[in-house]
């Protein structure tokens, strides 16, 4: 009996992928302002360098499985996870937090600052769904798109008003926070964003047959039996509170969820059977490679890994839209 030379193909390049994830999480590990860490130096790789690592791969996979997951259920290969709003509001929560006092987390339960990021996503979203779908939007995924530019446009101009009345050095450090940064990350960031990231990844994952067939367009996936509303929600939804999760503590890095997916189907078709797990493993290298870069170029400072990032993206970016002017 013969294989399927689809699967082979793609078990080959999940097995590619995982070697380069393997090799950029060494690298993450062993690189920093410290130098190279000796095998005596164990409290600084696991209290300082693997949680910044394992961070970095969590949102960077998150990232970029929510951007494939959102280009494939709007079939639009120009969307990102933030989509429908959520980077505009996590920015506004985070803000609001930043501005009127952010304390360190006595007296609370949790860090204020991520919890308002993460509510302020999924209330972006939430609005965005429910005025999309006022208006049509779960007819046409096009409304749904406008809903979400017009809700980001409100959360944008609420943040600009909340700036205006603060001091120089709220405004500061909510733009620090835009940029997007790892360098306070810590085993609790870890667990508090993993259990989300699991669970929606393993929605999307599971998702990635329909999105196949929604390639096809609505009505005919409609007539070969798929329920496209509920499909849309149920993606949508698992996209944004991952995105959401990964973004409360990390602030709003860029590009991960366009370019990553792109270049894997450059490499790899468009079958979303495998462009989500190799989005996965491929957006957590990406971002972990990129985090070194930003260690080191100002050392002692750091550079913000969302300027990193879109210095990576930006130029991949604009040679994608040449090179499928005719399509896009």
């Amino acid at each position: 009996m013969t294989s399927d030379p689809t699967a082979r193909r793609t078990w080959v390049w999940l097995c590619a992928a995982s070697l380069v994830l393997a090799a950029a999480v060494v690298l993450g590990v062993m690189i920093g302002p410290a130098g190279t860490i000796s095998s005596s130096n164990w409290n600084i790789i696991w209290h300082v360098r693997m949680p910044r690592v394992a961070l970095a791969a969590v949102v960077g996979a998150m990232l970029s499985l929510a951007g494939a997951s959102y280009q494939g259920v709007f079939r639009n290969p120009l969307v990102d996870p933030y989509l429908l709003g959520a980077a505009g509001g996590a920015g506004l929560g985070a803000t609001i937090v930043i501005s009127f006092g952010r304390t360190a987390t006595s007296g609370w339960l949790v860090d204020p600052l991520p919890l308002a990021a993460f509510l302020g996503a999924i209330a972006a979203v939430t609005v965005t769904y429910l005025a999309g779908a006022a208006f049509g939007g779960m007819r046409s995924s096009t409304t749904l798109v406008l809903a979400g530019v017009a809700v980001a446009s409100l959360t944008a101009a609420i943040q600009a008003f909340v700036l205006q009345r603060s001091s120089d050095g709220v405004v500061r450090a909510v733009y620090n926070w835009l940029l997007g940064s790892l360098v306070n990350a810590t085993w609790n960031e870890v667990t508090l964003v993993l259990p989300y990231v699991v669970v929606s990844a393993a929605v999307l994952l599971a998702h990635r047959r329909h999105l196949d067939v929604l390639r096809v367009g609505d009505d005919e996936a409609l007539t070969l039996g798929l329920n496209v509303r509920r499909v849309r929600i149920v993606i949508v939804a698992a996209a944004t509170v991952g995105t959401a999760a990964v973004v409360s503590v990390s602030g709003l890095i860029t590009f991960v969820g366009i370019v990553v997916p792109h270049a894997v189907r450059m490499v790899s078709g468009g079958s979303y059977r495998r462009v989500l797990p190799l989005s996965l493993a491929a957006g957590a290298a990406f971002l972990i490679l990129a985090d070194i870069p930003g260690r080191m170029l100002q050392n002692p400072a750091e550079t913000p890994i969302g300027v990193v990032t879109a210095f990576c993206g930006a130029p991949f970016f604009i040679v994608l839209l040449r090179t499928r002017r005719s399509t896009v």
